[in-house]
């Protein structure tokens, strides 16, 4: 059991950590570089936004994270364990720390809403069947999805298959939440109310958030760090003012290129 001193140090200290991580792919002939010797922190209990133009990493980092693509060196802390050392059994109970919303939502289409949201307590719980109707109804009130337990995701549209998605995600309790590219393919009405309702949620539950996405400038209301990625560099901003009074040189190109007339302003 923790201490009082070991729990207060477990919140302040970072969620996920890089410590110059390099990742490479190609032979040596011709190696594309994604990341090099990156190291970065990413706040526990806050949401962090990671951006960068297509091939810089992005998704990339989220398998890192996770244990799915191996570093070329370096090393990935999540709660203070190196994810690039541990075996499959601790790596499999570090997982249960995670939430993830896939792009597209993910579901199965064969299955009922409330089967794609009771999927992760079936196969990584001994939950009884009464202890999972019970969790479900909460989260599908919170999410505002009650009535819509029975429904197949061809009956949904693009906003409520989201939020059966991220209903899946959390049925773990998870401490961080990734999100990979969660609003692509809807409209800007509809991307709004699922950034509304990811902030919400992450305020409410205080898990941690690592959202990618190519909704820019938009997604960086919900962030309180940004990190930028650039051939294999990367910049961590607090903020979009920031952003706007970098002298990098592609740093300023990013600005005027995706903030439009925040950059101007």
């Amino acid at each position: 059991m923790l201490t009082e001193t070991e729990k207060e140090q477990n919140q302040t200290s970072p969620a996920v950590e890089f410590i110059e991580v390099e990742k490479y792919f190609g032979d040596w002939g011709q190696r594309h570089k994604v990341l090099h010797r990156v190291s970065y922190t990413v706040p526990r209990g806050k949401t962090t936004v990671i951006a960068g133009g297509s091939g810089q990493g992005k998704s990339v980092t989220l398998k890192l994270v996770l244990g799915l693509l191996k570093p070329d060196s370096g090393q990935i802390l999540v709660d203070g364990q190196d994810v690039t050392r541990l075996g499959r059994k601790k790596l499999r109970n570090l997982r249960m720390k995670f939430g993830v919303l896939f792009q597209g939502a993910a579901l199965f289409d064969s299955l009922s809403v409330f089967e794609n949201i009771a999927l992760p307590l079936r196969e990584r719980t001994r939950c009884t069947e009464e202890e999972i109707q019970e969790k479900i109804a909460k989260t599908l009130e919170t999410l505002e999805l009650t009535g819509h337990e029975k429904k197949f995701p061809a009956q949904l549209s693009g906003g409520m298959k989201k939020r059966v998605g991220l209903a899946r995600a959390l049925q773990l309790d998870p401490e961080i939440v990734l999100f990979d590219e969660p609003t692509t393919g809807l409209d800007p009405v509809m991307t709004q109310e699922i950034y509304d309702l990811f902030q919400q949620t992450q305020q409410r539950l205080g898990y941690t958030a690592i959202i990618v996405s190519h909704d820019i400038p938009h997604v960086f209301d919900l962030a309180d760090q940004i990190v930028l990625l650039n051939r294999g560099e990367v910049d961590v901003f607090a903020n979009i003012a920031q952003i706007k009074d970098s002298t990098k040189p592609h740093i300023r190109e990013f600005a005027e290129m995706t903030l439009g007339s925040l950059f101007k302003g």
